[in-house]
């Protein structure tokens, strides 16, 4: 039968097999026994002329009685279990004293107020703000003012995460253990602040400053025994105060300015000292070589000079001859002149053309270089060296003629 069905539950015999049981007549049961438990009349209330209440015996009383102090038993002995999941103990306590720490799972204790449990949470990771709350413009100035080693103060936000270690010194060791973290941050960060200076905090040392006081902040708490393992220090923010942050922008513009004039004057050295030891050195060895060419030279003239001079000293006259001949020798190589001698008297003459036109194309190079060159006026002329050839063909004895 559906238990849709309006006559679901009224059909006689709810016992039999045809069908589920009669409810109506379950209540009726139920409702009459209670009565014989406290010996009410069955139709006293509807005739209004029922026989008067009794007493109920001491053999029913006992029975009631018992079957309630059995189900309250079992009630209280039911609330001594507890659950414990992952990543988290129970921390059973007799008359308030510790007595045992369970693992995860199903456990049982003697119920209160014998003992008591308390859950912990190892696995969870808690956040205490300093110097904020929930949002970084909601300051909290008490906390995030702080002053620097150069006595500047700063504006300084942080959050702080951390773990529990050991529930015992958890539960039994700290009566408010968030104010107890928030303390020690904040103390923590004010001891590193306070050896630092406000650059260094502002910019460059952030992350140095957040491990410093992790690590000092772990040393406190551990002293303390609180049993609380901190994972990570952020800082969210530091700057200046804002009533001096318009000064300190300008101060951090002219910073910059500084470095970057420094940078370029860094540059401009760069670029130009290379280049000035460059010249010198190059200057240094021209003026070693020159140096060096000269001496030689004149070391190689003295020698010569001494070899003439020893065979001069032999022959006087075939030297001095000699030695005028290469001098005209060495001139007349570097002219395009021909002497010619008419007095000789002979009717053949020998010319050099092959050695003229040589001559004449090596002198007309120089020619066309000078020429191509904008003319100077305060350039002097280059001396002729016809002129010069001419004068020293001169034969030496016409100085001595009148």
């Amino acid at each position: 039968m559906s238990l849709n069905d309006p006559q679901w539950g009224k059909r006689p015999g709810g016992g039999g097999g045809d069908g589920p049981p009669d409810l109506e007549e379950l209540w009726r049961n139920f409702n009459r026994k209670l009565n014989a438990i406290f010996n009410r009349g069955g139709g006293g209330g509807a005739g209004g002329g029922g026989a008067p209440a009794q007493m109920p015996s001491f053999r029913q009383l006992g029975g009631g009685a018992g079957l309630l102090v059995g189900l309250v038993l079992l009630v209280w002995l039911v609330s001594g279990f507890y659950i414990v999941v992952e990543g988290q103990r129970g921390v059973v306590l007799s008359f308030g004293k510790f007595s045992e720490v369970t693992g995860a799972g199903l456990h049982w204790r003697f119920p209160a107020p014998f003992q008591t449990h308390e859950i912990v949470d190892l696995s969870g990771v808690r956040t205490v703000e300093i110097g904020y709350r929930n949002n970084v413009k909601t300051k909290v100035l008490r906390e995030s003012l702080m002053l620097s080693d150069d006595e500047n103060i700063i504006d300084i936000q942080f959050a702080v995460q951390y773990i529990l270690k050991d529930p015992m010194d958890y539960l039994f060791n700290n009566r408010r253990p968030e104010d107890t973290v928030m303390q020690a941050a904040e103390t923590a960060f004010r001891e590193i602040v306070g050896k630092s200076k406000m650059d260094f905090v502002l910019y460059e040392g952030r992350e140095q400053i957040a491990v410093q006081s992790q690590k000092a902040m772990q040393e406190l708490l551990d002293r303390y025994k609180t049993g609380i393992l901190v994972s990570k220090v952020t800082m969210q923010n530091a700057q200046p105060p804002e009533q001096v942050q318009a000064a300190f922008d300008d101060a951090v513009r002219a910073k910059q300015d500084l470095e970057r004039q420094k940078n370029e004057g860094q540059a401009y050295y760069n670029d130009i000292v290379p280049k000035a030891r460059g010249t010198a050195s190059r200057l240094f060895e021209e003026a070693n070589g020159y140096g060096q060419r000269v001496v030689a030279n004149a070391e190689g003239e003295a020698a010569r000079f001494k070899s003439i001079l020893v065979e001069y000293s032999k022959a006087p006259v075939v030297t001095r001859e000699r030695m005028y001949l290469d001098t005209v020798q060495q001139i007349l190589s570097s002219t395009s002149k021909i002497l010619i001698d008419a007095k000789a008297g002979s009717n053949l003459l020998y010319l050099p053309l092959d050695k003229i036109i040589q001559m004449s194309g090596a002198a007309a190079l120089p020619e066309a270089a000078a020429a191509a060159r904008p003319q100077q006026s305060d350039v002097a002329p280059a001396p002729d060296p016809g002129a010069r050839s001419r004068d020293t063909l001169r034969p030496r004895d016409r100085e001595g003629r009148p």
